[in-house]
């Protein structure tokens, strides 16, 4: 067998296994050149079109630093970090996307820089483990406990967040939302109020779809949960670092933890 009948040997086999490891949400672009979902139905390379967009934001190198990737589906983003030298938790509650990434691990050289966890988020609130830096794209909106969530990773940042989730249209954003009397609901109904709307049964045809917050109700989220946003790498993107949480959202996720023991 001739060397050139070696190599398209080698990538029928590889694509045989990445059929077998299918269906993929991120497109993985394996060495020599196959890809593991090229037709994606959001964008042709998705996720690294969003990366490039965002890429810039990321210190170069994550050298001694330690990353939390939640939701790390097959680990696109785990490796792109890893490649920057992190050493990366990556946590999804779905074998077959821990699977997926396992395996695309392997393939890439970084399985002895990335841990990978069957693992959801509420499931930090037992955990006392603290991250320079806190990836949570793509996952907010599927949470039937959104601000939980947001306070649990908050709380485990030493360095940076970035956030993405589903937004509404819109970039408005009230200019008083101290206070109101009680009497006086108007203001909660203009543009720029934080809001969010409730997906009931399905959006996108998607049943974990729960919730589409306007940018108003993103930066005031990520405010109360004791994060300030430092930059908008792209739409629907929030790159933070840690600060003071709302004393009152503190005390509230401290009875949280309290009651789980």
């Amino acid at each position: 067998m001739s060397a050139r009948e070696r190599s398209d040997s080698d990538t029928d086999a590889l694509r045989r296994e990445v059929e077998a490891l299918g269906p993929w949400f991120h497109n993985l672009h394996l060495p020599g050149g196959v890809q593991t979902a090229p037709d994606h139905f959001l964008q042709a390379d998705f996720p690294r079109f969003k990366w490039l967009q965002i890429e810039r934001h990321v210190p170069r190198d994550l050298s001694g630093w330690r990353v939390l990737d939640v939701g790390c589906n097959a680990g696109f983003y785990s490796f792109e970090l890893a490649r920057r030298g992190a050493q990366v938790l990556a946590i999804d509650h779905d074998e077959h996307y821990l699977a997926q990434a396992r395996w695309a691990a392997g393939q890439f050289g970084l399985a002895d820089r990335i841990e990978f966890r069957q693992q959801g988020v509420y499931d930090l609130a037992r955990s006392t483990e603290s991250y320079d830096l806190v990836w949570f794209m793509g996952v907010f909106y599927h949470l039937r406990y959104p601000l939980l969530a947001l306070d649990l990773l908050a709380r485990r940042t030493r360095r940076l967040l970035m956030f993405q989730t589903l937004t509404l249209p819109g970039e408005e954003v009230h200019a008083d939302t101290q206070d109101h009397p009680i009497t006086e609901r108007e203001p909660l109904l203009a543009p720029g109020w934080p809001k969010m709307a409730f997906v009931e049964h399905r959006f996108a045809g998607d049943p974990t779809n729960w919730w589409v917050a306007n940018h108003a109700a993103c930066e005031a989220m990520l405010r109360s949960a004791g994060l300030r946003v430092l930059a908008r790498p792209a739409g629907e993107i929030y790159l933070c670092e840690p600060q003071a949480p709302d004393p009152v959202a503190r005390e509230q996720l401290d009875a949280v933890l309290r009651a789980l023991g």
